[in-house]
């Protein structure tokens, strides 16, 4: 019986053990998200997508509002409560943040369900000959209630990640997508194919899959919790734990979430520029119909960032393992720690997602065809350039996290408010220029993107520079030997595309090839960057003896 309850008891996870598995919980997630997206885009094809896209955007921005920095702050306070051995008011701390979710989470939905029919005419005007404000109204208001569940799975996730069980939480995420996509694939089938229902009606039942999600995760977290609270809960007192009143941790949570909640609202304000910008610029300056206007607005909306998400994953995986680990070490006065585990975050996620961004880049027109067809225009010569946004956008979400963990709230604003502004004034005059030049004008607004966050990058390296007095010289030195690494992975990718072309007609054969120039440029680049150091210098000198030993005890 002893060894049953040992099996089933949570494991915590340091900084890179828990990374991993934070990483590949989300990276599972969105491969999922990636995969559903294929039968979605059969069934409900680019005018769905762009209504479904309209939904997701409001209500990142609308959960962003919500809940989106709770988790991150629980984990945070719950982390600095632990370390300094303030048992009682870590569990009150816990309690009071369920109950701030609830007013949260019901005041935000009600405001967005009234308020539905204002946003629906922010984003379409007097547009026609594509989605209707009706349409629109409707699927903002299904999507709205997943906001009543969310900021409670907020709360568990982040009280979980604060004791640094990262394992729990990343299994929840799984859970939460397979719910949802059953209900997104089934739901808007069953609606269109079977009882010949209308669009809106299919698209609205796939948005109302996000609740579904939530409350299958939900539940599976309280489970966790409950069957595993001897582990959370301390119930010896420490005599040396003063009293925290409760003002000074609703103060404490309200000061932590912020500077996430505006990370999450800041970059929901570039996917809201976009849907309030592109379709009318396309449309009234650059002359597009509406409805190839909104099929290219899709790709940046809804099937486009499926596959950046893929990217984005790695960095959120990284930050999720991060928090409670700095937030450690900066308690303590570590240091020379704090500045280790900043070059090791940058190091890591550059030795990952720069080849990635590149590989996806080079595939573009196969990796579009595999998951959504050959019926889009301009779907693959999008993403081959779109896909550099996720590389832009992990690298930011990173640092700006790690400044704002560091407690630096006025650089974290100032980051974010530089790189919205500069996006909004960029984005319709870029995308007129690129026109003019003779590109794709949605390449414009591509490009006021990247632009706005390369300036919040160098921003938050600049204050961790000059307030934490953070060297970057180990990454700057490694930075090179990551590009040689990926030079290599590219030239020898190019030189394989004369020998086995990288596109054909046929979906089937494409998704071998694709696998062929995926397994060939990963060998390439693995071997690049053993021969060059990179692993052991990363990863630690002893990760590949450790990878022998459990390969040869298998």
């Amino acid at each position: 019986m002893k060894k049953v309850q040992k099996k089933k008891q949570m494991k915590k996870n340091g900084f890179i053990n828990g990374a991993f598995i934070a990483t590949l919980g989300i990276v599972i997630t969105k491969i999922i998200g990636m995969l559903y997206v294929i039968p979605f885009y059969a069934i409900i094809g680019e005018k769905g997508g762009a209504l479904y896209g309209y939904a997701y955007v409001i209500y990142n921005l609308f959960q962003s509002l919500s809940c989106a920095g709770i988790p991150n702050a629980i984990s945070k306070l719950i982390s600095e409560y632990q370390t300094l051995g303030y048992y009682q008011a870590k569990e009150r701390a816990f309690k009071i943040a369920k109950r701030l979710a609830l007013i949260m989470g019901a005041t935000v939905f009600i405001l967005l369900f009234i308020f539905a029919p204002s946003i629906a005419t922010a984003v379409l005007g007097n547009l026609e000959g594509g989605n209707t404000l009706a349409d629109v109204t409707f699927v903002i208001r299904v999507i709205a209630t997943a906001i009543l569940i969310v900021p409670f799975l907020s709360m568990y996730r982040g009280y979980l990640e604060g004791h640094k069980f990262i394992t729990p939480t990343s299994i929840s995420q799984v859970v939460e997508q397979i719910a949802r996509v059953l209900v997104i694939i089934l739901g808007s089938y069953f609606a269109l194919r079977v009882f010949n229902l209308s669009l809106k009606t299919a698209v609205g039942i796939a948005t109302f899959g996000a609740t579904v999600g939530a409350l299958v995760a939900y539940f599976y977290l309280l489970d966790k919790t409950r069957k595993n609270k001897d582990q959370l809960v301390v119930k010896e007192i420490n005599k040396d734990e003063p009293y925290i009143k409760t003002k000074e941790i609703l103060k404490k949570i309200f000061w932590y979430a912020l500077p996430f909640i505006m990370i999450d609202v800041f970059k929901s304000a570039y996917d809201f520029i976009d849907m309030t910008t592109i379709v009318k610029t396309l449309v009234n300056d650059i002359g597009y119909s509406t409805a190839t206007a909104e099929n290219m607005m899709s790709v940046i909306s809804t099937w486009g960032n499926k596959l950046n998400m893929i990217i984005i994953s790695i960095s959120t995986g990284m930050i999720i393992s991060l928090i409670p680990n700095l937030t450690a070490s900066s308690v303590k006065g570590h240091k020379e720690d704090v500045h280790q585990k900043i070059n090791q975050t940058l190091q890591i996620l550059l030795f990952i997602s720069l080849p990635m961004t590149l590989g996806l880049s080079f595939l573009a027109r196969p990796v579009w065809d595999i998951f959504y067809g050959s019926r889009s225009m301009y779907g693959a010569e999008i993403i081959s350039y779109f896909i550099f946004v996720a590389l832009i956008i992990s690298t930011y979400t990173a640092l700006v996290s790690i400044v704002q963990v560091l407690k630096y709230y006025k650089e974290v604003l100032i980051s974010l408010v530089a790189g919205v502004l500069i996006k909004l004034a960029c984005n319709v005059l870029f995308m007129n220029l690129f026109a003019k030049m003779g590109f794709l004008a949605i390449y414009g607004s591509i490009t006021a993107t990247i632009l706005g966050y390369s300036v919040g990058i160098i921003l938050c390296l600049y204050f961790l520079r000059r307030k934490c007095g953070v060297h970057y010289g180990p990454t700057v030195k490694l930075l090179g030997k990551i590009i040689l690494a990926d030079i290599a992975m590219i030239a020898g990718l190019y030189f394989l595309s004369f020998i086995i072309p990288i596109y054909v007609s046929s979906r089937m054969i494409n998704i071998l090839l694709v696998a062929v120039y995926t397994i060939v440029g990963a060998i390439i680049y693995f071997i690049v960057s053993y021969k060059l150091g990179l692993i052991d210098k990363i990863f630690g000198d002893n990760l590949l003896q450790k990878l022998k030993k459990r390969l040869r005890r298998k």
